[in-house]
């Protein structure tokens, strides 16, 4: 099993191309399924994820050919409506498929998914949802089994903002008859840009990126061309790694209006952040100070700091300048990386969801073993300003979100290098 050995004390400095984002692209996938027409996406990143569920998305016969960055789909020969425990029991977004099956095909037999082990993160709100929109739903033996004529438009409301939830039942919508509001959406840009890819393909979609939208139900889709937007949580951890190095990077292939709360707290802790614009490109700039303040951070849906950089901050505050309060209120189980980074002497302290992190002089490298996906980043991060070497096991978690990452960091000045 692959490791990721770190030499700490090297500052990040240049410029460094991201990739596009895996949440994004992962429901983008499955809207392919709403279509008997090609469906072609760029700036699609190359990742574990991806070949997961294009291999998924390939076995209910649709056609896939990839390219680099380029993906075309075509589910004309769709013909088999299951997701399989075997090939959706690593990732948790295998539910996307659900409301797209059921939209066009009428059933679906779908596994209850697996993903990082970060807490509970139940599908209920799908399901009810789909009910509500007509479908006769049960679970079977670890399956969500799904049947139905055709949905009917209906008026949704989530006990719990969920993305993968309002994914699901804005795809199964389109298709519906007649008009669904979907309230206490969730507003992330990742879906805005589902949103956008739907109306492309021929969707009538209104008031994504609020808590209210609203569909309007359409006989069928078309094909269409769709490119995928900038990766912000890729964005905000290549940022804290510069910063917790006292670097200075030109981040290119990106969007800062995508991430607001995480550029304040950067700036909150001395950083001198900056955006480029041009009308072929954006770019975001880093300088960090001398000594990184402590910031305190609360995660919440968005447009509030996002849990999936709550790790990385968590590794910045343990050098900073003072006492940071985290506060962690989406996933239950998401302060894993804290014991891991007090192997490399952080001064964290956990109470429930709740951590307190003061910064240290200096931490020093050791062996830690990754949880989660952005735990690994959170490690990542702590490993390249620690005194010496760090070696993280598991990294199989870094390769369902970061593209290249060893080479990236290399290119901007890091140690680092993949050792099995």
């Amino acid at each position: 099993m692959d490791k990721l050995l770190i030499e700490g004390g090297h500052r990040l400095c240049g410029e460094a191309e991201m990739s596009g984002a895996k949440n994004a692209a992962l429901p983008i996938l499955c809207a392919a399924l709403l279509t008997r027409e090609p469906l072609t996406l760029t700036n699609v990143p190359q990742l574990n994820d991806i070949g997961t569920m294009l291999k998924l998305l390939a076995q209910m016969g649709v056609a896939v050919q990839r390219e680099g960055s380029t993906v075309t789909l075509d589910a004309s020969g769709l013909n088999n409506p299951l997701a399989p425990y075997e090939m959706v029991k690593t990732m948790r977004a295998s539910i996307l498929v659900l409301g797209p099956l059921v939209a066009r095909c009428g059933e679906a037999r779908v596994s209850l998914p697996g993903g990082c082990a970060i807490g509970a993160r139940p599908v209920d709100q799908h399901i009810k949802g789909l009910t509500a929109m007509g479908a006769d739903i049960s679970v079977e033996h670890g399956y969500v089994v799904a049947r139905t004529t055709r949905l009917k438009g209906a008026r949704l409301f989530t006990d719990m903002v969920t993305v993968t939830g309002t994914e699901n039942l804005m795809m199964a919508a389109v298709l519906a008859d007649g008009e669904t509001v979907i309230e206490n959406a969730a507003r992330e840009p990742e879906v805005v840009d589902l949103a956008n890819c739907l109306v492309a393909m021929g969707a009538r979609i209104s008031g994504a990126g609020t808590d209210v939208i609203r569909i309007q139900g359409v006989d069928r889709l078309h094909g269409a061309t769709h490119r995928i937007m900038p990766d912000r949580i890729e964005t905000g951890t290549y940022l804290c790694a510069a910063a917790v190095t006292g670097g200075e990077i030109r981040l290119t292939g990106t969007s800062a209006g995508y991430l607001d709360a995480v550029i304040d707290k950067l700036m909150d802790a001395g950083c001198d952040i900056r955006t480029e614009k041009s009308p072929s490109f954006e770019a975001i700039v880093l300088k960090a100070p001398e000594k990184l303040k402590a910031v305190s951070i609360r995660t919440a849906p968005y447009p509030a700091f996002p849990t999936d950089m709550q790790a990385q901050f968590m590794a910045v505050n343990t050098v900073a300048e003072g006492t940071a309060v985290i506060r962690e209120t989406i996933f239950e189980n998401r302060f894993m990386h804290a014991v891991e980074l007090a192997r490399l002497g952080a001064d964290i302290r956990i109470d429930g969801n709740t951590a307190v992190v003061t910064g240290v002089a200096r931490l020093d490298g050791a062996t830690v073993m990754a949880t989660d996906l952005r735990a690994s980043a959170g490690l990542i991060i702590a490993g390249l300003v620690a005194r010496g070497e760090t070696l993280i096991e598991r990294i199989y978690h870094l390769d369902r979100g970061y593209e290249r990452i060893e080479q990236k960091l290399t290119a901007l000045g890091a140690t680092v290098r993949r050792v099995s």
